[in-house]
Order: structure tokens, then C-alpha cells, then sequence
């Protein structure tokens, strides 16, 4: 299957992402704290959609088996604490989906976080990631970095991580050929780089996004 003009499609909006990232660096450089060695982002939790998966898997199989071993180990450890967290919540809640907040508040490692605090696919990294450390905005949300100066409550221009994720979906349903039931749910990056291409295609290793 070559969906390679929907991966191009995909890159287009991680530029996008990357340009808003510069330009708000250039008018608030004093307020965007990503330097070398801060790995806040780096755990936190989230969600891809297939055709970021797809991207993020394929790029991940292409480095020294050196790096992709450690990473799948600390794959396997994310899931683990991903279960003990589900297990937590399942105890003090009827619902049996994770609440966004709660997901939120976690800190479970990336496994593409290597020991040097240092992101072995930085260059292929998620949108989300990218775009971390300004403010951004989903659903009409405000979102911002802790550890950033921008402050909340002050008016600041935003990304629309929003938008970018409409667009998402919409290159997910190119690639499952319309199939929008699929395009719909998300993957974890731990499963991400563990899992081939076209079993990601399936459908077969994701889990629903859906909360209560």
C-alpha cells in the first residue's frame, strides 16, 4: 500500500506547527522555556491518530536496533504504568473510560525519552509535541505549558491544536479509505512504534480516546 502523498499531507501540518512554534518564539522568546535537557512534555500523556502513528512507526524502524531496543523496553514499562493508572481510576470511578483530566494530571515517561533527556525521533515527533511549549487552544480550550512564562488568563495568540487535529482525522480517514469509525480512535505512542505499519492500519492496536 503507498500512501506516501498522505504522509507529505501530514508533514505539511507539522511545518505549520513548527512555524507557529518559531514565531512565538521570536515574540515571546522570554516566555518559551524549551531548552536542551527539559523533558516536560516528554511525560505527558496523549493520544495519535493512526496517521501519526503510521509516521511515528515508520521512522522508528529505520534507527539502530541499539536505540529502538531500550525504547521498546521502556514502551513495555509505560503500558504497565498506563494499566496501573487505569486500575486506580477503575477503583474510584463507575466509568469505565479514563477521564481526560485525570489523564492529564499523570506523568508516565515517553519511551522515545532516552537517558540523556534527549528525544530519539525529535525531528519526526507528534504535533502535540511540537507545539508544547506555547499556548494552545482545542475545542475553544486554552492550553499552556506549567513551566513556560506565559501566565493563565492573559491574553496570548494561540495555536489551534484543534484545527491541526481535524486534520488529522481527515488524513486518518484517507488512509483507512474513508473508514470513519477507525479515524476516529487513537493510539498510544508506546504502541505506536511496537506495532507494524499495516497492523496499525487495522485498526487492530488501538484503544478509544473516549471518556465519559
Amino acid at each position: 500500500m503507498n500512501f506516501t502523498h498522505i504522509l507529505k499531507k501530514y508533514e505539511l501540518q507539522a511545518a505549520r506547527a513548527d512555524d507557529a512554534f518559531e514565531k512565538m518564539q521570536e515574540s515571546y522568546g522570554t516566555y518559551v522555556k524549551c531548552l536542551p535537557g527539559c523533558s516536560d512534555c516528554c511525560h505527558a500523556i496523549f493520544g495519535l491518530f493512526l496517521v501519526e502513528a503510521v509516521y511515528l512507526q515508520i521512522h522508528f524502524s529505520q534507527l539502530e536496533r541499539r536505540k529502538r531496543r531500550p525504547a521498546i523496553l521502556r514502551a513495555d514499562k509505560m503500558e504497565r504504568n498506563f494499566e496501573k493508572l487505569e486500575k486506580k481510576f477503575h477503583k474510584q470511578n463507575s466509568c469505565t473510560q479514563l477521564s481526560n483530566e485525570l489523564v492529564a494530571r499523570e506523568r508516565i515517561r515517553c519511551p522515545l525519552l532516552d537517558d540523556t533527556q534527549k528525544c530519539i525521533l525529535y525531528h519526526y515527533r507528534p504535533i502535540t509535541c511540537r507545539v508544547y511549549g506555547i499556548p494552545t487552544v482545542v475545542q475553544g480550550k486554552a492550553h499552556v505549558c506549567g513551566i513556560s512564562g506565559f501566565k493563565k488568563g492573559e491574553p496570548y495568540p494561540a495555536f489551534d491544536l484543534g484545527e491541526v487535529q481535524r486534520e488529522l482525522y481527515k488524513l486518518t480517514r484517507e488512509l483507512l479509505d474513508g473508514n470513519a469509525e477507525k479515524a476516529s480512535l487513537l493510539i498510544s505512542v508506546s504502541k505506536a512504534i511496537k506495532t507494524p505499519v499495516e497492523a496499525i492500519i487495522s485498526g487492530r492496536p488501538v484503544e478509544s480516546g473516549a471518556s465519559c
